[in-house]
């Protein structure tokens, strides 16, 4: 299963999103592999902290190689790097994922990340970090994965980009990737006690949106978990927040809460 965390709006919680559910995956035994296409490399430092600071070769390194004619391409595993967690790997970005973004919509690449990913056929499950834009990177990993999961930031900024969003899945969907599916909406940052969040949830709800059953809290130990590179189930296992992590991974694999 190849899941995309994708919103077009910025800190709604995709690289969170996406390293502790691939974080989950692995403690729970599957062999994981996060997919960091986002220029700023947040999953990458996520993962692996100051050791990301020197690590090569990157995806954009990959990039590289699709733009130019090389007689020993690397293979696609030696792209992939080791994390200090049991069973989860990275395929890591870097800065110059953004300088290349031209070069590869003119020389229409666009397949290329589902190519090499089909190469890494030795996971069980792989999570795709996206940039916040719907660029060159993103449709490259809506076109290449099988699932698109995506976070939802209570406020009605993120309500009004989420209908346009939907469209542009949707568009992928018919023009690229029909096997697509948006598998559900995360709500993030989810304050109980608020009446905003609440309603706009309710409302979302009422128009037959894909809301998931899980919604995860608000909380300052994520920020803790940042800065120690350290996912929730491996840093605070019976933290609130890491509790509604595993509840979420389990509902998108079919399990009971």
């Amino acid at each position: 299963m190849r899941r995309v965390i994708f919103n077009q709006k910025g800190g709604v919680g995709k690289t969170t999103i996406a390293c502790n559910l691939a974080a989950l995956s692995a403690a729970a035994g599957h062999q994981t592999l996060l997919v960091d296409l986002d220029p700023q490399a947040n999953s990458t430092q996520y993962l692996l902290g100051k050791m990301a600071d020197s690590l090569e070769p990157t995806i954009a390194d990959y990039y590289k190689e699709t733009l130019s004619f090389t007689f020993y391409p690397k293979t696609a595993e030696e792209y992939v790097h080791a994390t200090p967690f049991e069973r989860l790997a990275l395929l890591p970005a870097d800065e110059d994922l953004g300088e290349l973004i031209y070069r590869l919509e003119s020389r229409y690449k666009i397949r290329k990340l589902k190519d090499v990913l089909d190469q890494l056929n030795g996971y069980d499950a792989i999570y795709i970090d996206t940039p916040p834009a719907f660029n060159f990177y993103t449709l490259s990993a809506l076109i290449a994965a099988d699932s698109c999961l995506i976070p939802f930031d209570c406020d009605d900024f993120s309500r009004r980009a989420l209908y346009r969003l939907l469209e542009r899945v949707r568009e992928v969907q018919i023009d690229h990737n029909r096997d697509l599916d948006i598998e559900g909406i995360v709500i993030n940052h989810f304050q109980q006690r608020a009446n905003l969040p609440r309603k706009l949830v309710y409302e979302l709800i009422e128009e037959g949106l894909p809301i998931l059953e899980t919604y995860l809290s608000h909380s300052v130990i994520i920020r803790e978990s940042h800065q120690k590179a350290t996912p929730l189930v491996n840093l605070v296992p019976k933290h609130k927040l890491t509790m509604e992590f595993k509840a979420l991974f389990n509902e998108l694999n079919g399990k009971k809460r």
